[in-house]
């Protein structure tokens, strides 16, 4: 049985992985900290979890296989660093090794690398491109939720070089995204029927979503046009991205380098017609629906995530089977709960 350490358990992420990991038929969480809810039980703090019977710490004092962080940025490298030397593997949920460059890392975040030499080391989970790399880890960065998303809808287009890479990415999030803190913005009167965009100025995950594309097509410079916006809904992305055709492509490449480019995915399904929300919500799927407008010869790709499953928590489990050599899917395999 696999041991597992669950860093912030009391963010969504954090007790989105401990939903996932308490059914893991391979799995035992031996320890989740948590500062303000140290002392307390998991499941006094989230009933839902009760069967974990499991007492939440400040430090992960047991002995464990694998570890996830799921802090905020430097604060999870700093966590993480020592135990990855000790030669624990770890997942990290934040944002602190997803980006190779480590100027561009203090660009965006603001703050100095608290563990530069671990950024090339560093596998980036995202399983449908990096399976290998993934599986050889003794740390993996867990990609972002928007990334997750606009990646996965346009690889197998930069990739066969049906495109010019100049990508549009318009994404819609639930309010989760912004994870469980007390902000003006996301309180119900708020967020309820409404809808906004933000960050317009440059959103985090823009580099990560260039850094990853530019991994497809290394000869060629992407150029990422990115505008998130917080929609009226608990959990969820919808993506949608644009990119003009190379002359020549039609529809008709267009499916068939999609549909063989996810032929052995796990999770990443191309679906044939344009997929919502809900038909990933509590699951690890993305869905893609790639098109093309023939009157501007323009691709169109619609994905669509769970936030919190495949665009963290149920990523984090599936980087963790590849890098334990588990089957990719144990433990996730659930429908999404639809309507």
């Amino acid at each position: 049985m696999v041991k597992a350490g669950i860093i912030n358990v009391t963010g969504y992420a954090g007790v989105e992985l401990a939903r996932i990991l308490a059914r893991h038929p391979e799995v035992e969480i031996a320890a989740a900290t948590g500062r303000r809810a140290a002392g307390r039980k998991l499941g006094e703090v989230f009933p839902h979890l009760a069967s974990t019977d499991l007492v939440i710490t400040e430090d992960v004092t047991e002995s464990v296989d694998i570890v996830f962080s799921a802090l905020p940025h430097a604060a999870s490298a700093e966590r993480l660093g020592p135990m990855v030397s000790d030669g624990v593997k770890a997942v990290d949920i934040s944002a602190d090794f997803r980006l190779k460059d480590e100027s561009e890392y203090k660009d965006w975040y603001a703050v100095s690398h608290p563990y530069p030499d671990l950024l090339a080391e560093a596998a980036y989970g995202l399983p449908e491109l990096n399976r290998g790399d993934v599986a050889r880890a003794r740390l993996v960065a867990n990609p972002g939720c928007y990334p997750t998303a606009a990646i996965l809808a346009m690889a197998p287009a930069v990739s066969a070089g049906l495109v010019e890479t100049d990508v549009i990415v318009d994404a819609k999030t639930g309010v989760s995204g912004a994870g469980r803190k007390a902000s003006v913005e996301y309180l119900y009167s708020e967020a309820n029927e409404n809808m906004r965009a933000y960050s317009l100025g440059g959103h985090r995950h823009m580099p990560e979503i260039r850094q990853g594309l530019r991994r497809l097509c290394p000869s060629v410079e992407p150029r990422v046009t990115f505008v998130p916006h917080v929609a009226p809904m608990t959990r969820g992305i919808l993506a949608t991205c644009y990119a003009p055709l190379k002359p020549g492509v039609g529809g008709r490449e267009v499916r068939d380098a999609y549909e063989s480019f996810y032929a052995d995915a796990a999770f990443t399904h191309v679906a044939a017609r344009p997929p919502a929300t809900k038909h990933t919500l509590g699951g690890n799927d993305c869905i893609i629906y790639p098109t093309v407008d023939p009157r501007t010869d323009r691709l169109i790709v619609v994905s669509c995530i769970d936030n919190l499953v495949k665009g963290a928590a149920g990523q984090a489990a599936q980087n963790m089977n590849l890098m334990l050599g588990l089957p990719e899917a144990e433990g996730l395999r659930q429908l999404a709960l639809y309507p």
